[in-house]
Protein backbone atom coordinates (compact mmCIF):
# COMPACT_ATOMS: atom_id res chain seq x y z
CA UNK A 1 0.00 0.00 0.00
CA UNK A 2 1.40 3.38 -1.02
CA UNK A 3 1.74 5.77 1.91
CA UNK A 4 0.20 9.24 1.69
CA UNK A 5 0.78 11.60 4.61
CA UNK A 6 -2.12 13.11 6.53
CA UNK A 7 -2.94 16.43 4.88
CA UNK A 8 -3.75 18.00 8.26
CA UNK A 9 -0.44 16.97 9.89
CA UNK A 10 0.80 20.53 10.37
CA UNK A 11 -2.30 21.52 12.29
CA UNK A 12 -1.75 19.05 15.12
CA UNK A 13 1.32 20.24 17.02
CA UNK A 14 2.96 23.54 17.89
CA UNK A 15 6.30 24.37 16.28
CA UNK A 16 9.15 26.54 17.41
CA UNK A 17 12.09 28.31 15.84
CA UNK A 18 15.54 27.41 17.14
CA UNK A 19 16.66 30.72 18.62
CA UNK A 20 16.85 33.22 15.74
CA UNK A 21 17.99 30.67 13.14
CA UNK A 22 16.05 29.59 10.08
CA UNK A 23 15.49 26.10 11.51
CA UNK A 24 12.00 25.31 12.79
CA UNK A 25 11.23 22.13 14.74
CA UNK A 26 8.09 20.49 16.05
CA UNK A 27 7.62 20.86 19.80
CA UNK A 28 8.45 17.17 20.06
CA UNK A 29 10.80 15.15 17.87
CA UNK A 30 10.79 11.38 17.50
CA UNK A 31 13.85 9.51 18.80
CA UNK A 32 14.88 6.01 17.84
CA UNK A 33 17.26 5.37 20.74
CA UNK A 34 16.19 1.87 21.77
CA UNK A 35 12.64 1.38 20.60
CA UNK A 36 12.73 0.59 16.91
CA UNK A 37 16.01 -1.12 16.04
CA UNK A 38 16.59 -4.82 15.52
CA UNK A 39 14.37 -5.83 18.44
CA UNK A 40 11.15 -4.78 16.68
CA UNK A 41 9.44 -6.10 13.54
CA UNK A 42 9.89 -3.59 10.73
CA UNK A 43 6.14 -3.27 10.17
CA UNK A 44 5.64 -2.16 13.79
CA UNK A 45 8.44 0.38 13.47
CA UNK A 46 6.99 1.65 10.20
CA UNK A 47 3.57 2.14 11.78
CA UNK A 48 4.97 4.18 14.68
CA UNK A 49 7.24 6.35 12.51
CA UNK A 50 4.49 7.12 9.99
CA UNK A 51 2.00 7.84 12.77
CA UNK A 52 4.50 10.32 14.19
CA UNK A 53 4.76 12.10 10.84
CA UNK A 54 0.99 12.08 10.37
CA UNK A 55 0.71 13.64 13.84
CA UNK A 56 2.91 16.60 12.95
CA UNK A 57 6.33 15.25 14.01
CA UNK A 58 8.69 15.95 11.14
CA UNK A 59 11.95 15.71 13.10
CA UNK A 60 13.53 12.27 13.59
CA UNK A 61 16.55 11.76 15.83
CA UNK A 62 19.05 8.93 15.50
CA UNK A 63 22.64 7.99 16.34
CA UNK A 64 25.24 5.69 14.90
CA UNK A 65 25.12 3.45 17.99
CA UNK A 66 21.32 3.25 18.39
CA UNK A 67 19.76 -0.14 18.00
CA UNK A 68 20.02 -2.02 20.38
CA UNK A 69 22.67 -3.34 17.94
CA UNK A 70 24.82 -0.52 16.56
CA UNK A 71 23.33 1.11 13.48
CA UNK A 72 20.11 -0.89 13.37
CA UNK A 73 17.92 2.06 14.33
CA UNK A 74 19.32 3.95 11.34
CA UNK A 75 18.72 0.91 9.14
CA UNK A 76 15.10 0.78 10.35
CA UNK A 77 14.56 4.47 9.69
CA UNK A 78 16.26 4.11 6.32
CA UNK A 79 13.84 1.39 5.29
CA UNK A 80 10.84 3.55 6.18
CA UNK A 81 12.41 6.60 4.54
CA UNK A 82 13.14 4.86 1.25
CA UNK A 83 9.74 3.17 1.04
CA UNK A 84 7.45 5.86 2.46
CA UNK A 85 8.99 9.19 3.45
CA UNK A 86 11.39 9.97 0.61
CA UNK A 87 8.84 12.12 -1.26
CA UNK A 88 8.67 14.30 1.88
CA UNK A 89 12.44 14.83 2.33
CA UNK A 90 12.20 18.62 2.11
CA UNK A 91 9.76 18.61 5.03
CA UNK A 92 11.87 16.36 7.25
CA UNK A 93 14.53 17.27 9.80
CA UNK A 94 16.68 14.17 10.14
CA UNK A 95 19.44 14.16 12.75
CA UNK A 96 22.09 11.73 13.87
CA UNK A 97 25.05 11.59 16.23
CA UNK A 98 28.42 9.88 16.61
CA UNK A 99 30.76 9.44 19.56
CA UNK A 100 29.71 6.46 21.65
CA UNK A 101 31.07 3.02 20.74
CA UNK A 102 30.14 2.28 17.12
CA UNK A 103 32.57 -0.33 15.73
CA UNK A 104 35.55 -2.39 16.95
CA UNK A 105 38.90 -0.81 17.62
CA UNK A 106 40.15 2.48 19.09
CA UNK A 107 38.73 4.62 16.27
CA UNK A 108 35.18 3.39 16.82
CA UNK A 109 34.23 6.02 19.39
CA UNK A 110 34.71 9.62 20.54
CA UNK A 111 35.21 12.69 18.36
CA UNK A 112 38.38 12.58 16.31
CA UNK A 113 38.16 13.76 12.71
CA UNK A 114 38.44 10.30 11.14
CA UNK A 115 35.84 8.86 13.53
CA UNK A 116 33.24 11.57 12.98
CA UNK A 117 33.62 11.62 9.20
CA UNK A 118 33.51 7.83 8.91
CA UNK A 119 30.53 7.56 11.26
CA UNK A 120 28.45 10.05 9.31
CA UNK A 121 29.28 8.32 6.02
CA UNK A 122 27.97 5.07 7.53
CA UNK A 123 24.84 6.80 8.83
CA UNK A 124 24.06 8.34 5.46
CA UNK A 125 24.50 4.95 3.81
CA UNK A 126 22.20 3.20 6.31
CA UNK A 127 19.47 5.79 5.98
CA UNK A 128 19.77 6.30 2.23
CA UNK A 129 20.42 10.04 2.57
CA UNK A 130 22.64 12.56 0.84
CA UNK A 131 22.79 14.72 3.97
CA UNK A 132 21.39 15.07 7.48
CA UNK A 133 19.91 18.26 8.82
CA UNK A 134 21.84 18.17 12.11
CA UNK A 135 24.94 16.13 12.94
CA UNK A 136 25.97 15.99 16.61
CA UNK A 137 29.18 15.08 18.37
CA UNK A 138 27.53 12.68 20.80
CA UNK A 139 29.75 13.21 23.85
CA UNK A 140 32.66 15.20 25.20
CA UNK A 141 36.01 13.76 24.13
CA UNK A 142 38.61 14.25 26.87
CA UNK A 143 41.50 13.03 24.71
CA UNK A 144 41.05 14.96 21.46
CA UNK A 145 41.75 18.68 21.07
CA UNK A 146 38.48 20.56 20.91
CA UNK A 147 39.69 22.36 17.78
CA UNK A 148 39.89 19.02 15.94
CA UNK A 149 36.33 18.09 16.84
CA UNK A 150 35.03 21.53 15.87
CA UNK A 151 36.94 21.56 12.58
CA UNK A 152 35.72 18.06 11.74
CA UNK A 153 32.12 19.18 12.21
CA UNK A 154 32.82 22.31 10.16
CA UNK A 155 34.31 20.17 7.38
CA UNK A 156 31.19 17.98 7.33
CA UNK A 157 29.03 21.06 6.72
CA UNK A 158 31.36 22.29 3.98
CA UNK A 159 31.15 18.86 2.34
CA UNK A 160 27.37 19.20 2.22
CA UNK A 161 26.80 16.19 4.47
CA UNK A 162 25.05 18.21 7.20
CA UNK A 163 23.23 21.54 7.22
CA UNK A 164 23.81 22.27 10.91
CA UNK A 165 25.98 20.80 13.64
CA UNK A 166 25.44 20.32 17.32
CA UNK A 167 26.90 18.71 20.41
CA UNK A 168 25.35 16.31 22.87
CA UNK A 169 25.99 15.78 26.58
CA UNK A 170 28.32 18.80 26.80
CA UNK A 171 28.26 20.87 29.98
CA UNK A 172 27.74 24.62 29.91
CA UNK A 173 31.51 25.30 30.05
CA UNK A 174 32.27 22.72 27.36
CA UNK A 175 29.55 24.19 25.15
CA UNK A 176 30.91 27.70 25.65
CA UNK A 177 34.39 26.54 24.65
CA UNK A 178 33.36 24.86 21.40
CA UNK A 179 30.97 27.62 20.35
CA UNK A 180 33.88 30.06 20.47
CA UNK A 181 35.65 27.94 17.85
CA UNK A 182 32.48 27.58 15.79
CA UNK A 183 32.12 31.36 15.79
CA UNK A 184 35.65 31.74 14.43
CA UNK A 185 35.01 29.13 11.73
CA UNK A 186 31.54 30.36 10.84
CA UNK A 187 30.08 26.91 11.53
CA UNK A 188 26.26 26.76 11.77
CA UNK A 189 26.02 25.50 15.36
CA UNK A 190 22.39 24.88 16.28
CA UNK A 191 22.27 23.33 19.74
CA UNK A 192 23.11 20.86 22.48
CA UNK A 193 21.13 17.66 23.02
CA UNK A 194 21.15 16.76 26.72
CA UNK A 195 19.16 14.88 29.31
CA UNK A 196 16.59 17.29 30.74
CA UNK A 197 13.37 16.60 32.61
CA UNK A 198 11.47 17.66 35.70
CA UNK A 199 13.70 15.48 37.87
CA UNK A 200 17.00 16.22 36.13
CA UNK A 201 17.43 19.98 35.84
CA UNK A 202 21.20 20.10 35.36
CA UNK A 203 20.73 22.17 32.20
CA UNK A 204 19.18 24.92 34.31
CA UNK A 205 21.58 24.69 37.22
CA UNK A 206 24.88 24.76 35.33
CA UNK A 207 23.81 27.64 33.08
CA UNK A 208 23.62 25.62 29.87
CA UNK A 209 20.31 27.16 28.78
CA UNK A 210 21.81 30.62 29.14
CA UNK A 211 24.97 29.71 27.22
CA UNK A 212 22.94 28.32 24.33
CA UNK A 213 20.67 31.34 24.24
CA UNK A 214 23.66 33.70 24.17
CA UNK A 215 25.06 31.74 21.21
CA UNK A 216 21.84 31.71 19.16
CA UNK A 217 21.32 28.00 19.72
CA UNK A 218 18.73 25.83 21.45
CA UNK A 219 18.53 22.95 23.87
CA UNK A 220 17.22 19.62 22.57
CA UNK A 221 15.88 17.69 25.55
CA UNK A 222 16.17 13.92 25.58
CA UNK A 223 14.92 11.63 28.34
CA UNK A 224 11.97 13.95 29.08
CA UNK A 225 10.17 11.26 31.09
CA UNK A 226 13.30 10.06 32.92
CA UNK A 227 13.08 6.66 31.20
CA UNK A 228 9.47 6.26 32.27
CA UNK A 229 9.67 7.45 35.88
CA UNK A 230 7.56 10.48 34.97
CA UNK A 231 4.58 8.34 34.04
CA UNK A 232 1.83 6.76 36.10
CA UNK A 233 3.54 3.34 36.06
CA UNK A 234 5.72 3.85 39.13
CA UNK A 235 3.49 5.70 41.55
CA UNK A 236 3.42 2.73 43.93
CA UNK A 237 6.72 0.96 43.40
CA UNK A 238 9.98 1.26 41.48
CA UNK A 239 11.50 -2.17 40.73
CA UNK A 240 14.88 -2.98 42.26
CA UNK A 241 16.38 -3.58 38.81
CA UNK A 242 14.95 -0.43 37.23
CA UNK A 243 17.12 0.44 34.16
CA UNK A 244 17.81 4.08 34.94
CA UNK A 245 19.87 6.07 32.39
CA UNK A 246 23.36 7.07 33.64
CA UNK A 247 22.39 10.76 33.49
CA UNK A 248 19.58 10.13 35.98
CA UNK A 249 21.31 7.79 38.47
CA UNK A 250 21.34 10.53 41.10
CA UNK A 251 17.54 10.46 41.31
CA UNK A 252 17.76 7.51 43.70
CA UNK A 253 20.22 9.19 46.08
CA UNK A 254 17.55 9.75 48.76
CA UNK A 255 15.95 6.35 48.27
CA UNK A 256 13.12 5.20 46.06
CA UNK A 257 10.38 5.99 48.60
CA UNK A 258 11.29 9.69 48.53
CA UNK A 259 11.18 9.67 44.74
CA UNK A 260 7.81 7.89 44.70
CA UNK A 261 6.40 10.54 47.05
CA UNK A 262 7.65 13.26 44.69
CA UNK A 263 6.10 11.51 41.69
CA UNK A 264 2.74 11.24 43.42
CA UNK A 265 2.79 14.92 44.37
CA UNK A 266 3.49 15.84 40.74
CA UNK A 267 0.80 13.44 39.54
CA UNK A 268 -1.78 15.20 41.72
CA UNK A 269 -1.01 18.49 39.95
CA UNK A 270 -1.23 16.78 36.56
CA UNK A 271 -4.65 15.36 37.41
CA UNK A 272 -5.80 18.83 38.37
CA UNK A 273 -4.74 20.00 34.91
CA UNK A 274 -6.64 17.18 33.22
CA UNK A 275 -3.39 15.49 32.19
CA UNK A 276 -1.38 12.39 32.86
CA UNK A 277 1.94 12.91 34.61
CA UNK A 278 3.81 12.14 31.37
CA UNK A 279 1.83 14.73 29.45
CA UNK A 280 2.44 17.40 32.08
CA UNK A 281 6.15 16.55 32.12
CA UNK A 282 6.40 17.23 28.38
CA UNK A 283 4.40 20.45 28.63
CA UNK A 284 6.57 21.62 31.55
CA UNK A 285 9.75 21.35 29.47
CA UNK A 286 8.23 23.38 26.67
CA UNK A 287 7.35 26.32 28.92
CA UNK A 288 10.91 27.55 28.26
CA UNK A 289 11.34 28.87 24.71
CA UNK A 290 15.05 28.06 24.85
CA UNK A 291 14.06 24.39 24.59
CA UNK A 292 14.05 23.88 20.83
CA UNK A 293 12.35 20.47 20.87
CA UNK A 294 11.77 17.53 23.19
CA UNK A 295 12.79 14.08 21.95
CA UNK A 296 10.25 11.37 22.72
CA UNK A 297 10.28 7.69 21.85
CA UNK A 298 7.61 5.04 21.53
CA UNK A 299 7.53 1.39 20.55
CA UNK A 300 3.76 1.33 20.05
CA UNK A 301 1.38 3.67 18.24
CA UNK A 302 -0.92 3.92 21.26
CA UNK A 303 1.95 5.11 23.49
CA UNK A 304 2.86 7.79 20.97
CA UNK A 305 -0.72 9.00 20.65
CA UNK A 306 -1.11 9.14 24.42
CA UNK A 307 2.02 11.26 24.89
CA UNK A 308 1.02 13.67 22.13
CA UNK A 309 -1.98 14.73 24.17
CA UNK A 310 0.47 16.94 26.08
CA UNK A 311 -0.38 19.70 23.60
CA UNK A 312 -3.99 19.85 24.86
CA UNK A 313 -2.76 21.92 27.82
CA UNK A 314 0.55 23.75 27.47
CA UNK A 315 -0.17 26.65 29.81
CA UNK A 316 0.80 26.74 33.49
CA UNK A 317 -0.56 29.14 36.05
CA UNK A 318 1.86 30.92 38.36
CA UNK A 319 0.45 28.90 41.25
CA UNK A 320 1.06 25.60 39.43
CA UNK A 321 4.63 26.53 38.60
CA UNK A 322 5.30 27.55 42.20
CA UNK A 323 3.86 24.30 43.53
CA UNK A 324 5.83 22.21 41.02
CA UNK A 325 9.01 24.06 41.89
CA UNK A 326 8.49 23.37 45.60
CA UNK A 327 8.05 19.64 44.92
CA UNK A 328 11.11 19.45 42.67
CA UNK A 329 13.31 21.29 45.16
CA UNK A 330 12.64 18.80 47.96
Amino acid sequence: MVYAADEQRYEKLPYRRVSDSGLILPAVSFGLWRNLGDQMPLENSRNVILKAFDSGIFSFDNASNYGPSNGTAEVTFGNVYRNDLKPYRDELVITTKAGYHMWPGPLGEFSGKKTLVAALDLSLQRMGLDYVDIFYAHRWDPNTRLEETARALDLIVKQGKALYVGVSNYTAEQTKAITKIFDELGTPFIGNQVSYNMLNRTAEKDGLLDVLDQNHAGLVAYGPLAEGLLTDRYLKEIPADYPIHPTNQFLFKNGKDALIAKLNALNAIAQGRGQKLSQMALAWLLKDERVATVVIGASKVEHLVDNLKFSDNLDFSAAELKEIQAILDK
